[in-house]
This record gives C-alpha cells, sequence and structure tokens, in this order.
C-alpha cells in the first residue's frame, strides 16, 4: 500500500498471477459455487463454457489473495528502506463486476490494478479514496475479469 500522495491517476501495477488447475476449480466449487461445470469436466464440455470453468468467485477470490500479497510485499520493501509503512483503510465496495470470458482448467491468469480516481476524503482528513480498475488477462492476452474498487488510503502524516 502507498500513501493518497504517492499515486497518481493512471498508475497500473501488476498484483500476481496465478494458473487455474483442474483440481483448485473443483476444490472451490465444492465449497462455494458447486454447479457441474465448476466441477466435472464433462459436464463442462457440455455447457457453455466449452471445459471445466472456475467459478467467477473464485476468480475474484484469487484476485483478493493476490492483493493482500501484493500489499505485504510492498509494506515489507517499504521497511527494508527505512520508509514510513502506509497501512490501508476499509473498502466501502465495488462496482462493474464482470466475467468477460470464461477461465478453464490450465488458463493462468495475470491481474492488475489501475488508479482511476484519487481524492482526499471530505470527512476524514488522516484519509484519501481510491479507485481502482481490477483486472485481470489471460495467457493470451484476452481479459477475462473486471471490477471497479473503491478504497480508503492513508495520507501522508504532516511533519510538523
Amino acid at each position: 500500500m502507498r500513501f493518497l500522495e504517492d499515486m497518481t491517476v493512471g498508475d497500473r501495477h501488476e498484483v500476481g498471477t496465478f494458473t487455474f488447475t483442474a483440481d483448485s476449480i473443483k476444490t472451490f466449487a465444492a465449497q462455494f459455487d458447486p454447479q457441474p461445470f465448476h466441477l466435472d469436466e464433462e459436464a463442462g464440455k457440455r455447457s457453455l463454457f466449452g471445459g471445466l470453468a472456475a467459478s467467477g468467485w473464485h476468480i475474484a477470490a484469487v484476485c483478493m489473495k493476490l492483493m493482500v500479497a501484493d500489499a505485504q510485499r510492498e509494506a515489507a520493501e517499504a521497511i527494508k528502506r527505512g520508509d514510513q509503512v502506509a497501512v490501508g483503510g476499509p473498502s466501502p465496495g465495488f462496482r462493474e463486476l464482470r466475467w468477460l470470458k470464461p477461465v478453464l482448467a490450465g488458463d493462468t491468469i495475470t491481474y492488475y490494478k489501475q488508479v482511476e480516481n484519487l481524492r482526499p476524503s471530505d470527512s476524514r482528513p488522516q484519509w484519501g479514496i481510491m479507485q481502482a480498475r481490477n483486472t485481470g488477462i489471460n495467457q493470451r492476452g484476452e481479459e477475462v475479469f473486471s471490477f471497479l474498487a473503491t478504497a480508503f488510503v492513508p495520507r501522508r502524516p504532516r511533519v510538523e
């Protein structure tokens, strides 16, 4: 996580990569989205997806996991440099969640975050509000997943 003052609209950052295996798709689906095309290869082939497809919620959960890991990595790097660590705040929500193309067993998705809007918070002066477009791109360069997230980000403390 960075401070609001260290961000720029348009900044694009690779968050991480994940390969969806048949086992990971089935394991997630069995617990959270037990539809036949997520649980069985043959059912997936007969579906509109044409193969064993990852649940959209699985795709989103992986994105969240990678975003948290990325923020932890950034914090560790800041500590190593001796910089102050920016600790992010909660997210008041997201919009425009889209699953644009199926993610099939064997697909590798690279996730990105691009800052679309930044502003200081009117009611909490120590915080700013960031909107970022989060996307997933498969190994063929196709966008498969997208959402617009809003998050509270800390403002750099004033030195007095």
